[in-house]
């Protein structure tokens, strides 16, 4: 692990090289978090996990960042942080995405396996990103971690479930992008982004995500 000054009112957490650096990027976040609510780390503004750090930002108060490189000291990042106040949810699915048959054929096996694949899997926000309320789902059954599109598509249908690399993920928005799509959410989905909800993002990290097969 390295703490790592981001200008006078930041530190960036480094576990990349960690043999388990999503276990420790939230293991390191929710020590953080909790050391927040029970109003240690008063100082503290925002703490923001990442594939391989964690950003924890401070305005103003210098002493807030000692204590929290004090506290990083004791934080053990191999043990598995407590899922059950993040909370679960489930998504149903169609599974009609453009690239089901090419997810199948680089996985060695039937659209209706990969379809068991992930509806079989219980995934984990491991963090944020690309888009406001774009979740990164780890625990991905490894035939399904699959690389990006060689051309990304100029748009993406809201509620696109799709998978890229080690992650799945659902688009929250149309945008564009490069991931391998899977099918679409039902219409009468959760919405992802509200910015007007608190929080605003439906999967905050450490959340539990299961998919099931709508038809």
């Amino acid at each position: 692990m390295q703490v790592l000054p981001v200008g006078p009112e930041a530190l960036l957490v480094d576990l990349d090289g960690h043999p388990d650096v999503l276990g420790a990027v939230a293991a390191v976040g929710a020590a953080l978090r909790d050391a927040r609510e029970r109003g240690e780390l008063p100082g503290v503004v925002d703490v923001v996990p990442a594939a391989r750090t964690v950003l924890v930002t401070a305005p103003g108060d210098r002493e807030a960042l000692r204590e929290v490189r004090a506290l990083l000291a004791s934080v053990d990042t191999a043990a598995v942080p407590d899922r059950a106040e993040a909370g679960s949810v489930e998504l149903a699915v169609h599974y009609d995405g453009e690239d089901l048959e090419l997810v199948a054929r680089d996985a060695g096996c039937s659209v209706d396996e990969v379809v068991t694949l992930h509806t079989g899997a219980t995934l984990t926000v491991a963090f944020g990103g690309f888009a406001p309320g774009f979740a990164y789902l780890s625990g991905l059954p490894a035939p399904l971690q699959q690389p990006r599109l060689d051309t990304p598509r100029p748009r993406i249908p809201a509620g696109a479930v799709g998978v890229a690399g080690e992650f799945g993920g659902v688009y929250p928005r149309a945008s564009p992008g490069g991931w391998r799509l899977l099918g679409r959410l039902t219409e009468d989905a959760p919405v992802l982004f509200d910015p007007h909800r608190d929080p605003p993002a439906l999967l905050q990290p450490g959340t539990t995500v299961r998919f099931r097969d709508a038809g």
